[in-house]
């Protein structure tokens, strides 16, 4: 598998770069015999991929969570839910490309999900508007959300999106007003509602469609108030250091976990999910089917009461 290597792992790079021109050069017929140098390397380059990933800073876990190659929404609705059918609009504007989402069956369940999707393709990208939500993305949610409580079926969410839409037609639409209700019915919901952030979680472009239960969170995914850019153009009046003000915001997973922002990690293949897809998505399926069981039988109000203490309960130990 061909892989796009970020800044910080040049030198898994150049390693597997050494190691595929090897393999090159032993597949010949002709070719040297170099099997125990090939073995000894690929042993190094696994060694240095698990010590890198075992100790990244929150600036290269927010380059991994933007990695092209992470799997995307789409990709989760295609490998871990069957006999999806999109449902589109807002019944008020039109329809956001921004925000997908449905019916689906998860482990055999049916279930109503909902998710931001960037987009891979420049193509896809400008459809999709790079993950950031319009006013009818959040709308439709909440007509998924009315959909799914209707008749009783559990919410699955999956935020991963730099911001809602912060362009002027946006604002004439209501942005704000649909972000704030978006987050209001996710509180309110009477069924199960689990949120799986996938890559950036970034502002109330995230927390729109995440007001759950139970918020996951894959390893090196970011979620936050604001993206480290912008945090450091206005606190440092420096887009530049963000890289400081990705360390200064606590947007990890583990520090997340420790002010109980989220509820759980979902582990990822060594090197990060872009590396191993499949293997990514199936431990976030494993995952949300336990967070999905945790809540089964709970009553409406039960689940009102139990988002309501989760809420309550953010950043009372650990800071």
């Amino acid at each position: 598998m061909s892989v796009s290597y970020l800044d910080f792992e040049k030198p898994i790079a150049d390693l597997e770069s050494k190691i595929s021109e090897l393999e090159t050069l032993s597949s010949r017929k002709d070719g040297p015999s170099i099997s125990d140098e090939l073995t000894k390397l690929k042993a190094k380059s696994q060694k240095l991929l698990k010590d890198t990933y075992s100790d990244l800073t929150a600036w290269q876990k927010t380059q991994v969570a933007r990695h092209p190659d992470r799997p995307h929404f789409s990709d989760f609705i295609e490998n871990m839910f069957e006999d999806f059918e999109e449902l589109a609009g807002d019944r008020v504007y039109g329809n956001d490309e921004a925000v997908i989402g449905g019916l689906a069956r998860f482990k055999g369940q049916p279930v109503v999900i909902m998710g931001h999707e960037k987009g891979r393709t420049i193509e896809k990208r400008l459809k999709h508007n790079f993950g950031m939500a319009h006013p009818e993305g959040y709308r439709k949610a909440v007509r998924l959300m009315d959909l799914a409580e209707k008749f009783d079926l559990p919410v699955l969410s999956f935020p991963d999106t730099q911001g809602a839409y912060p362009g002027k037609g946006g604002e004439e639409r209501g942005q704000a007003e649909a972000i704030a209700r978006g987050t209001q019915r996710g509180l309110s919901l009477g069924v199960p509602f689990v949120t799986l952030i996938i890559g950036e979680g970034m502002s109330g472009g995230a927390i729109g469609i995440a007001a759950a239960n139970k918020v996951l969170m894959m390893e090196h995914a970011i979620y936050s108030v604001i993206s480290p850019e912008g945090c450091a153009s206005i606190l440092y009046r420096d887009a530049a250091k963000a890289k400081e003000a990705a360390d200064a915001m606590k947007i990890t997973a583990p520090d997340l976990l420790r002010t109980k922002v989220i509820d759980a990690i979902v582990k990822e293949p060594v090197g990060g999910a872009h590396r191993d897809p499949k293997r990514a998505m199936a431990a976030a399926a494993k995952a949300l089917d336990g967070a999905l069981k945790e809540l089964s039988g709970m009553t409406p109000a039960e689940l009102r009461r139990q988002r309501r203490e989760r809420f309550y309960a953010i950043g009372r130990e650990g800071i």
